[in-house]
């Protein structure tokens, strides 16, 4: 505890000498915050200088509090940080960001790497794996449905596995995966979803980035959509960068953001047609359950009876689990910006499987609509997870996705921003 104290006393005089860069206010709006990711635009600061590193601190009192910070550069530069603990609604907190030289930090969040899948784990606790290795079938099953690129195992915070791949019922189901059923090119269909067709499937083509942070981890990887059917052999129908990160928010829970975004190489573009599976989201849950032990709760107020067809701003999927609260489960959020938000789904039948009602969901983007992806374009669907193991009232899921779908305000003051420049 003393070692504590000392290297916050460190900081805090460190902040003496640093250069304060901007101050800003976060303002939480209409809605309260727990623990909420938050980003402030470093586009118009002179932030990439030699003369040290970022340093952000919440203004409390008067004094100046040490605060995870992480910056992250793609097209624009940002700085995310986590507006820790409860922020009540219309409240107001006070930052200042500063250059200065910090003793580094260490992140909670690692990437760990075996040679055949990628684990995010938050305090040696490991929260998902991402499968870039080909899995095969078991023995005697066609080799067809062998799989690249999904996520498995998705663990619930005390260690309960919610995934599922390769049921018997369904081999072709993985984890947490996205491929597309029914696409065309010109008039000539390809299935990405059902391997057994041997019409296409989804590969791991390699690692793009991979981050490691005190406020995130994560990765971002090319997946391809293989066409084995094209004019000369195998060919790339779709390219996907796949975009995964873990918030380290530390309540107990894990927050993982899922983002795909889909660019077509072909010149006359690929027409993904409408059907009640396909690309968003879709997950395969754990064995344990079942119709009598496991849950669904939409925006909408659906339950499984009701959700599918149904469109929602998020779904919360649940059941028993070996945990000590007896229950876990995941609430999927749909961002607004998303193909046919609120977006609709896809929920087994509480008599799938024979009668035993295992659990299958999936944000399911084409499930009305044909949606046709031309060459030189862009296309994203952005996901939220909460991983939680007890249970989740619709009140907290509909403020977990106001986080994400308006996060809080942040405000620059000019003033300090100008003197600077």
């Amino acid at each position: 505890m003393k070692e504590y104290f000392l290297i916050i006393a460190i900081l805090i005089n460190l902040s003496v000498f640093a250069q304060d860069l901007v101050t800003f206010s976060v303002n939480s709006g209409n809605s309260v915050r727990r623990n909420c990711p938050v980003s402030l635009s470093l586009e118009n600061l002179n932030y990439n200088t030699d003369k040290g590193n970022l340093v952000l601190f919440e203004l409390v009192k008067g004094q100046r509090k040490p605060i995870p910070a992480q910056i992250e550069t793609a097209h624009s530069a940002v700085l995310w940080f986590i507006l820790s603990g409860e922020t009540p609604q219309n409240t107001t907190r006070k930052f200042v960001l500063t250059i200065g030289s910090p003793s580094p930090e260490t992140s909670a969040i690692k990437l760990t790497d075996n040679s055949k899948a990628l684990t995010i784990q938050i305090d040696r606790q490991p929260v998902l794996s991402y499968v870039y290795q080909t899995v095969f079938p078991p023995e005697g099953v066609d080799p067809l449905y062998k799989r690249s690129g999904f996520i498995h195992p998705l663990w619930s915070p005390e260690g309960e596995v919610l995934t599922r791949i390769q049921a018997p019922d369904h081999y072709h189901h993985y984890g947490i995966w996205n491929p597309w059923t029914l696409t065309f090119v010109g008039k000539r269909e390809v299935d990405f979803w059902n391997l057994m067709k041997g019409e296409g499937t989804v590969r791991f083509a390699g690692f793009v980035s991979q981050t490691e942070g005190p406020v995130f981890t994560g990765f971002k990887s090319l997946q391809q959509h293989i066409d084995f059917g094209a004019k000369g052999g195998d060919a790339i129908a779709m390219n996907e960068l796949f975009d995964v990160r873990a918030w380290n928010i530390g309540n107990k829970q894990f927050l993982i953001d899922y983002t795909s975004t889909l660019n077509t190489p072909l010149d006359s573009g690929i027409l993904l047609a409408a059907y009640r599976y396909g690309g968003g989201i879709g997950y395969r849950a754990t064995e344990k359950w079942h119709k009598d032990n496991s849950t669904v709760q939409t925006s909408e107020n659906k339950d499984r009876l009701q959700a599918d067809g149904s469109n929602a701003r998020w779904c919360i999927v649940e059941g028993e689990s070996g945990t000590d609260k007896g229950r876990s489960g995941i609430l999927f959020m749909s961002f607004p910006a998303n193909r046919e938000f609120p977006e609709p789904m896809r929920v087994w039948p509480i008599d799938a499987n024979g009668g035993r009602g295992d659990m299958y969901f999936e944000f399911c983007p084409i499930r009305n609509n044909d949606w046709r992806l031309s060459k030189g374009s862009d296309y994203t669907l952005k996901y939220r997870l909460m991983v939680f193991d007890g249970k989740l009232t619709p009140e907290e899921a509909e403020q977990i996705w106001q986080d994400f779908a308006n996060p809080p305000i942040v405000v620059i003051d000019h003033n300090t921003a100008k003197s600077k420049q």
